[in-house]
């Protein structure tokens, strides 16, 4: 079984790309920072040298790996991997609860609540889906 505890980046050694387009990491005279040969990205070392981040003014969310020895793990906040089912989940127990509350209404009420909740589930999983694809965009 492979260490998960990230290493330091050793800037003298070779490593690949971690964008996964088979490139190797060429270190950068002088700086702190390796050159993609492939994919032609910049990417700093940071965290006292146990953080690869990706230089990129386009991308709007930092990328960050750490090095374990033998490949590169997505570093960086976990939340993203949990936004989404989080929010479904949320947006389904309000679902719930607005049909059982529309219930106890009218008929007049009960489509009022039905749009409502529809609205609600809109703004709430559209945007948990837009974060989702910008976490694991490749």
């Amino acid at each position: 079984m492979q260490s998960q505890k990230s290493q330091k980046i050793d800037l003298a050694q070779d490593y690949p790309c971690p964008c996964r387009r088979k490139g190797h990491l060429q270190p950068i005279a002088l700086t702190e920072a390796f050159g993609c040969d492939r994919c032609q990205q910049i990417f700093v070392v940071e965290e006292n040298g146990h953080v690869l981040e990706q230089l990129s003014g386009s991308y709007p969310y930092k990328k960050a790996w750490r090095w374990n020895g033998h490949q590169w793990s997505v570093a960086g906040s976990r939340f993203g991997n949990y936004y989404l089912p989080l929010a479904l989940s949320i947006v389904m127990v309000m679902l719930a609860l607005g049909l059982l509350l529309s219930r106890k209404g009218g008929d007049s009420e009960q489509w009022v609540i039905v749009v409502l909740i529809i609205g609600i589930l809109l703004l709430a999983v559209l945007p948990a889906l837009m974060l989702w694809f910008a976490y694991h965009r490749r």
